[in-house]
């Protein structure tokens, strides 16, 4: 059976999420717990919807795995509880303090953490008020110290969006497509005075999320005109104008599936190449 688990991670202290030979990650510590939990003979084998660079958080991530049904029922131990209840349970009790499993689910027929996904939302967050720095959110926040014109940014935000090709915001992969359709990408200052990046696509690649953040801040300082960012994924070459910028202002806040009966063949449709 496939095993849906929703949780969230402060990515501090994290060397991203994929399990990497001598390092610490989201995925080797999650894939551990589940291990440990379940008492498999071999190490979980996980799928993950969005792997996050390092230093980048998570409070939307999706992960699958598949077990046995006896397998399952090892998490229960003595307890009546549900199996997948009890999972959770035990899982946030063997897992550090950094890393949360919210809830564990049975996935529906066709369902794949990955490629079922219809979308992913990303949340920036930068300081631009010196004099309003919390040193208690500084994992969170990126600070600035100087002011930035949210209303430029957000309005040479708009001329990104669409399907297209975003080779100058990726770090390019041998034979991986940097085409992606970018759904919504926002600019807004909060009440607590912070400004609210939100970025929807139906996939990211390498980097591209910090590096369309960077591309808006000249704009905002004033720097370049609304018409850079645009003119910067025209050329489809990275540019040195443009600064990708720190991880810890970057969290995964939601990732969207279709509905039930729908699942495989949006995987189906996620897993073509696109050019």
């Amino acid at each position: 059976m496939r095993l849906r688990l929703d949780l969230a991670y402060d990515g501090t202290d994290f060397h991203g999420w994929a399990a990497q030979p001598g390092l610490r990650t989201v995925e080797g510590e999650l894939a551990q717990g589940v291990t440990t939990v379940l008492r498999l003979a071999e190490p979980a084998r996980l799928t993950v919807a969005g792997r996050t660079d390092a230093g980048v958080h998570a409070t939307g991530q999706v992960v699958h795995v598949d077990v046995t049904p006896q397998e399952l029922e090892r998490a229960r131990g003595h307890s009546d509880r549900p199996a997948e209840e009890a999972l959770a349970t035990r899982l946030r009790g063997v897992l550090p303090p950094d890393v949360v499993v919210h809830r564990v689910t049975r996935a529906p027929e066709g369902f794949d953490a990955r490629f079922s996904a219809t979308s992913r939302r990303y949340r920036y967050l930068v300081g631009d008020d010196p004099t309003r720095v919390d040193p208690l959110r500084r994992r969170e926040v990126v600070s600035l110290r100087t002011p930035l014109d949210v209303a430029a940014m957000h309005a040479a935000a708009q001329r990104l969006l669409g399907l297209r090709d975003f080779a100058a915001f990726c770090k390019r992969r041998e034979g991986a497509t940097t085409t992606r359709t970018l759904l919504r990408y926002d600019w807004t200052r909060r009440d607590d005075g912070l400004l609210e990046a939100t970025v929807v696509a139906d996939a990211f690649c390498h980097s591209m999320v910090r590096a369309l953040i960077g591309a808006l801040v000249p704009v905002g300082v004033g720097a370049r005109d609304a018409d850079f960012p645009a003119q910067v994924l025209t050329a489809g070459a990275r540019d040195p104008r443009v600064k990708v910028m720190p991880a810890h202002g970057l969290c995964l806040v939601e990732v969207a599936y279709p509905a039930d009966d729908a699942l495989a063949t949006r995987a189906q449709e996620a897993r073509a190449r696109r050019d």
